[in-house]
């Protein structure tokens, strides 16, 4: 039976509303649970991520047009609105007509009044809309920014004191672009030149990364799922941002090494480590989770990585059977997440700045107890998805002031990080430059297309 796709993205912004689930996983129950042919399901998740990438613009609007008070109108029916506005305002080819009617059938189905509310506002909007000013970008620079781009306004302001007018407009603009996909080449099983024969083949659109050597940047997929990209399952390929593929490069891992990845799951950097290593040495990919471990196993035994030890284990507790035993350890660590939202707008809204001051405690606490698994003249990698320096800079800083065995390996001509002569040739002129520019990298949609990131390389003294 022919699904409506208007009817299913509305059910899942009302399961992500009320069960607080992040949008990719509502999705995929939905599109696990019914038959949704391709077309539907881009249609479906173009309208669930879009209208949360500008949720609050959306209800900047109903509170503008409605003569009821926000607080006062049915859920469901201010969903059905968000979806009306958001086909009106940023798909253009949905006819504004469709998008009105479509959306008062279903009001309908909650009362004919609402049929007749939904109706009246979507239709004053497609009049009047060039008439709803925002507030003043002058005078109310941060609730103008929080608007337009909906992102919550404590957040707006955080980065207004972190960057400059400009670039966090410029930031707040990049999170609610769709990020591309972004396959890395699993060298241990192909080489680049071959696996970009077979994309091509496949008809498949993509670039090369301008960071990364053996990593692709996917344009389209025509038509295709992931699942069915060519070499996809056979482990020839896997998806890991640009960003996350940088750890793995600088953390200049050689074959034979001992190496802890204290919060692994899915185990990107892991298996990138891994496979860095060429199936030696040992990676100990541990996570707090037991249920993600298993996405660890899957991925290497996909990717032929024998090397990998999968542990359930809390990253707090400290493991005496490997004190100072590791050469390298890596400390992906719980983070806000606000170098992701692009690919998860959900996390806009989820997150409080209270929450954010916790996180610098037990980002403190993982590293500090990491950190007495690094033997001699071992590297301590610490790394975030996020773009706030209190859990960045300000974790490694305060880290430095207590554990004085501990240092930023720079190198000593570029002030940058160090790396080693193989890291550098896993990088483009580009993603060189980057690693040069600064002892500690940062990385933002705005300005380098990947996720926001942030990666610090610190050696242990000998």
């Amino acid at each position: 039976m022919k699904i409506n796709a208007r009817k299913m993205a509305l059910r899942i912004l009302g399961q992500i509303d009320t069960e607080k689930e992040f949008s990719h996983i509502a999705m995929g129950q939905y599109f696990d649970q019914y038959e949704v042919d391709s077309i539907d399901r881009r249609f479906i998740s173009h309208l669930v991520l879009g209208i949360l990438e500008n949720r609050m613009l959306l209800d900047f609007y109903i509170r503008k047009l409605s003569k009821l008070r926000f607080g006062k109108i049915n859920h469901e029916i201010v969903n059905i609105l968000r979806m009306g506005l958001y086909q009106i305002e940023f798909m253009s080819k949905v006819p504004a007509s469709a998008a009105v009617d479509e959306s008062v059938k279903l009001a309908k189905k909650v009362s004919q009044d609402y049929g007749k509310f939904v109706n009246g506002i979507l239709r004053t909007f497609i009049r009047e809309k060039d008439r709803l000013d925002l507030p003043d970008p002058r005078r109310h620079p941060s609730t103008y920014l929080s608007i337009k781009y909906s992102h919550p306004e404590w957040l707006v302001e955080k980065w207004l004191t972190q960057y400059d007018r400009a670039f966090t407009e410029a930031l707040l603009k990049a999170n609610n672009q769709r990020p591309d996909l972004i396959l890395r080449v699993n060298t241990n099983k192909i080489n680049k030149q071959t696996m970009a024969e077979k994309l091509k083949a496949a008809g498949i659109i993509f670039t090369d990364s301008e960071l990364i050597k053996d990593a692709f940047v996917v344009k389209s997929l025509n038509e295709l799922s992931l699942m069915t990209v060519p070499g996809f399952a056979q482990g020839e390929v896997i998806v890991q941002d640009e960003s996350s593929m940088l750890v793995g490069i600088l953390s200049d891992a050689e074959d034979g090494q001992t190496v802890v990845d204290v919060c692994s799951a899915p185990g990107g950097k892991a298996t990138h480590v891994a496979q860095r290593m060429h199936n030696t040495g040992v990676v100990m990919a541990r996570d707090l989770h037991e249920h993600k471990l298993g996405l660890i196993t899957e991925n290497a035994q996909k990717l032929g990585l024998t090397n990998i030890e999968v542990k359930a284990y809390n990253a707090l507790t400290f493991d005496k059977s490997i004190e100072h035993q590791a050469d390298l350890v890596l400390v992906d660590a719980p983070c806000s997440g606000l170098g992701i939202i692009r690919r998860k707008p959900d996390i806009k809204y989820n997150k409080s700045p209270e929450e954010l001051d916790d996180l610098v405690e037990l980002q403190r606490k993982i590293l500090e107890t990491s950190s007495e698994y690094v033997k001699d003249g071992g590297v301590l990698m610490y790394s975030t998805c996020t773009l706030n320096r209190d859990e960045n800079e300000g974790v490694v800083e305060w880290f430095l002031e207590h554990h004085s065995k501990f240092k930023l390996d720079t190198d000593e001509m570029t002030g940058g990080i160090k790396l080693s002569k193989a890291s550098e040739e896993l990088l483009t002129t580009s993603g060189n430059e980057l690693v040069r520019a600064s002892e500690m990298v940062t990385l933002y949609p705005n300005v380098h297309g990947t996720d926001g990131f942030f990666i610090a390389k610190m050696i242990k003294v000998e």
